[in-house]
């Protein structure tokens, strides 16, 4: 056996999700919102002018997939961590490394750090005089909001790329070039498959790429040939690989029992929330479709009449992340009637939508009231301003009358209470404070 048939094992023996990641833009999965053509970070990086950035989404949606393309496309330098298992030590020797490398070649290091928001303070500052300096072009890779997962210093130098779950399509046509790829994918096998199986992979997969190869890897794998060698992947097999039923109902009934369910919230319907939600497990719906959507409908729905909904929607919600099926039905269950059983107001979410509106239509110049602006490090102007700010903990009932609001909305009234649950207690205190 010579090197090459050895790389070619090495090669073999890789998941199938690692052997069909892209290798350019043009076989690039999704994402169109940022990648498509004429699109500022494909353009950046075609022009080789990337500046640090940050990639955040859901698993599986090709942030480490994009990160290679660049590495590959790009003339500089590309340097590897995992913010897991790398230190201040390994941080510091790539940004002299870096270094190095700019000062003898004149090449640029990208720097890409999976895990990003695992990076506590100390490891961030040990990087950021890198950043700053340009000796290293920052690549962070995240499944959290690095706004609020990672140190402000390190996000306000980058800039922020969204990446946004994979629709089914997507995924349903990377499997079916998986099926027929002889070089990377599973084309030796001469392995088919039922569309419905293909479909059934892609819905449950959860917009997540690595998960949709991994369970037709397992199918075809597992699956014995028939007489005539050819193995044929069956929804029974898709089944099994991905550990979920398919839905006992086409697709537009999916939509109308999540319809159903969403509307008998909004009834105090307990009775029938119950059932379409039980209905739709039953069917194949991942328990966590439920748990997201009511903790949606305690906020939207129920609102200030009763905050607790909130609480008990999102604490039901991880309590099956973290107990799992069955037994974690029961505390959604009893998210289920609370929200039901609670009292309605969609006023606050009106308010949102209103507020959302004025922010991104009304562009107001006067901006935040002058004794409203941080002084912490402002001039003697700036500090001579910020004076005319009123404490409210220095008034009785810790309120005072003034003006929050930018001057051309300063009459704005987004949120209006009813007198229904809190929100009529929330009605009464406005009064007592001659609030509208």
């Amino acid at each position: 056996m010579d090197l090459f048939d050895l790389n070619g094992n090495e090669e073999r023996a890789k998941p199938l999700a690692e052997r069909m990641r892209a290798n350019n833009l043009n076989e690039f999965i999704g994402q169109k919102h940022i990648v498509a053509e004429g699109c500022l970070l494909r353009r950046a990086i075609a022009s080789d002018r990337l500046g640090s950035c940050i990639f955040w989404g859901p698993p599986g949606t090709g942030k480490t997939t994009l990160a290679n393309i660049i590495a590959s496309t790009t003339h500089a330098d590309f340097i590897k961590l995992n913010a897991v298992q790398a230190g201040v030590a390994d941080v510091k020797k790539a940004a002299e490394q870096a270094r190095d490398t700019l000062k003898m070649y004149g090449r640029r290091t990208y720097l890409m750090l999976d895990e990003c928001h695992r990076f506590n303070k100390t490891q961030s500052d040990s990087l950021l005089p890198a950043i700053e300096q340009g000796t290293i072009i920052f690549i962070g890779s995240t499944t959290e909001n690095p706004y609020a997962s990672m140190t402000p210093a390190i996000v306000s130098r980058c800039r922020v790329f969204e990446f946004r779950e994979l629709s089914e399509e997507d995924i349903e046509g990377a499997l079916k070039r998986a099926l027929s790829d002889r070089r990377k994918g599973l084309g030796e096998y001469a392995a088919e498959a039922e569309e419905a199986a293909l479909k059934h992979i892609a819905r449950t997969a959860g917009g997540d790429l690595r998960t949709a190869y991994n369970a037709l890897e397992l199918a075809v794998l597992t699956t014995p040939p028939r007489a005539d060698g050819k193995i044929f992947i069956t929804l029974g097999d898709a089944e099994q690989s991905i550990q979920r039923k398919a839905l006992s109902y086409n697709e537009d009934g999916y939509y109308d029992y999540l319809s159903a369910f969403c509307k008998s919230l909004r009834g105090s319907d307990a009775n029938a929330a119950l059932y379409y939600a039980m209905r739709l497990i039953e069917g194949g719906c991942d328990p966590m479709t439920i748990a997201r959507r009511l903790t949606v409908h305690a906020s939207e729905d129920v609102g200030m009449a009763d905050p607790q909904a909130l609480v008990v929607a999102t604490s039901a919600m991880y309590a099956f992340e973290k107990i799992g099926y069955p037994e974690g039905l029961i505390p959604l269950s009893n998210a289920i009637v609370y929200v039901c059983e609670a009292p309605k107001s969609n006023a606050a979410c009106a308010a949102f939508h209103a507020a959302l509106d004025d922010a991104r239509e009304v562009r107001d110049d006067s901006g935040v009231p002058p004794y409203l602006k941080d002084n912490t490090f402002g001039d003697a102007k700036t500090k001579a301003q910020s004076a005319g700010y009123r404490y409210p903990h220095d008034y009785a009932e810790g309120y005072v009358e003034q003006q929050y609001l930018p001057e051309k909305l300063k009459d704005r009234v987004y949120y209006v209470p009813k007198d229904i649950g809190f929100e009529k207690t929330v009605k009464e205190l406005r009064k007592l404070k001659g609030k509208k």
